[in-house]
């Protein structure tokens, strides 16, 4: 692929001083993830293999997971460390570097979340932006914040193109439902693929977080609105 591109360098750097640089580049314009080295996909990337009961694409036409593609140099490079093993993850981009203390599963977690939102897949292509502005380690709080202005933001630009527009968050509420499906049969697909249980249980966290939102969608979004009292928005009323 041509044009600019998009560089983000996971470094993990287990206690036993074992350092693991895991390099993630992709098209800026597109938000594709751009593999670094040519392989042959494994039998359980087919689009077939596990594949989810609500996915659109046709194996004639597409033989192989969006999704499992993205993720097979990641499983090569992680696949044998253990999901609760610790780890101080580095991830350095143009703009800044976000270290911090975590887990294995999480620290992959963050990664498979980048992967999937850089796939062609269908049901993961409106988490592009959230790509673009990749938030390493976001946790439940930042991810409903960063989701929803997203989703609030194609709405502005929908209507400022004179298309329809929805100012709910019902589609991205439907958006989220799908990508749960997606998360399922994803974490089959990857028991199949490898013997530990650190990327398993890293698709299992970012599940979690898409539950997340769709639970603060059904609430009302109401333990943030504290935080807009400099636009009038009134706190949520409390029960007696």
């Amino acid at each position: 692929m041509n044009g600019p591109r998009l560089h983000f360098l996971y470094k993990l750097l287990f206690p036993d001083d074992t350092l693991i640089e895991f390099p993630i580049v992709v098209e800026q314009n597109s938000c594709n993830f751009i593999p670094q080295a040519t392989f042959v996909p494994p039998d359980w990337a087919k689009l077939e293999h596990a594949q989810c009961s609500n996915c659109p694409l046709n194996p004639v036409t597409t033989p192989f997971c969006p999704v499992a593609i993205n993720l097979i140099p990641v499983l090569k490079l992680c696949s044998d460390i253990p999901s609760h093993r610790n780890v101080k993850l580095e991830v350095i981009t143009a703009e800044r570097t976000v270290s911090g203390e975590t887990s294995m599963q999480r620290a992959l977690s963050s990664i498979l979340g980048l992967l999937m939102a850089t796939s062609s897949c269908p049901h993961t292509e409106y988490l592009k932006p959230m790509a673009r502005f990749h938030l390493p380690l976001a946790s439940e709080e930042e991810t409903v914040y960063r989701t929803t202005s997203m989703y609030l933001l194609a709405q502005y630009f929908l209507h400022q193109d004179g298309q329809a527009f929805k100012p709910d968050l019902d589609q991205l509420k439907a958006n989220y439902q799908n990508l749960q499906i997606v998360n399922k049969a994803l974490a089959k697909r990857l028991k199949d693929a490898v013997a530990n249980d650190a990327t398993v249980n890293a698709v299992i966290l970012l599940d979690l977080l898409s539950k997340t939102v769709t639970w603060s969608i059904d609430d009302g979004l109401d333990e943030m609105r504290y935080l807009f009292k400099g636009y009038g928005i009134k706190p949520p009323a409390t029960g007696e």
